[in-house]
């Protein structure tokens, strides 16, 4: 007498041949658990940036735009702005990455009027010139930058989202790159304790800035954090 097959044998069978059709149909890849797991093992930030680094800061110099203009073109009320006048600001002048967060790659000439080294997240303040309004402005300068800084990496153009497997991945690459930000300042002299001889000083400084705007209406504008891939005294 022959056996019917289980119920649980041919549920796996009809499961197996609907992803089948799906792939066909969608394009994309059924991968093994075990494909999978060797796939997350071997990224390399540290490699990664440093296959790109070069291109990175080129890559920023080449499309900054003056500071003042981009300050200028931000009419803040109580410091702040809405995102439907800031957007407009950044697909001119800058980019929005696909979290909807406002890119700008800058570049100034500054004079130093502070220096703040409380904590590793140093930064100074700086008088824009060209620009005389309301908005204040700080680089870091710092021997480390926020967890979640990622101004530098989105500024680029050219490191997406989608080049990697993961937010985990994507968000080391970020770590890594404000590493190279704080070792580039270091050994130009201007970084940490060093900085408080700027004061007074003024600097020629290249970098990138963000306005987060996810699910926020209006954007707190009063101060900019400027993260600088150069910064020197002429």
């Amino acid at each position: 007498m022959s056996r019917r097959p289980s119920t649980t044998r041919v549920l796996a069978g009809v499961a197996v041949a609907v992803l089948v059709v799906v792939a066909l149909l969608f394009g994309f890849t059924v991968v093994s658990t075990e494909d999978e797991a060797a796939s997350q093992v071997g990224f390399d930030p540290v490699a990664y940036v440093d296959g790109i680094w070069d291109d990175a800061r080129t890559a920023i110099t080449d499309s900054a735009v003056p500071l003042a203009d981009v300050l200028s073109r931000i009419v803040p009320t109580d410091g702040k702005a809405a995102k439907a006048d800031l957007t407009p600001v950044a697909q001119e002048l800058g980019l929005i990455t696909t979290g909807e967060a406002l890119v700008f790659p800058v570049t100034a000439t500054a004079t130093v009027t502070d220096v703040d080294t409380a904590s590793s997240r140093g930064t100074v303040g700086l008088a824009v010139d060209g620009y005389e309004g309301p908005i204040k402005v700080r680089a870091y300068i710092g021997t480390r930058l926020p967890s979640d800084e990622s101004s530098i990496r989105d500024a680029t153009g050219f490191i997406r989202f989608g080049d990697f497997r993961d937010q985990t991945e994507y968000g080391k690459v970020a770590a890594e790159i404000n590493k190279r930000v704080v070792a580039d300042l270091e050994a130009a002299g201007v970084a940490g304790e060093a900085a408080a001889d700027l004061i007074g000083k003024q600097v020629d400084l290249t970098g990138a800035f963000t306005l987060r705007t996810f699910n926020q209406p209006r954007i707190d504008v009063s101060t900019i954090m400027l993260v600088p891939v150069a910064l020197s005294v002429p």
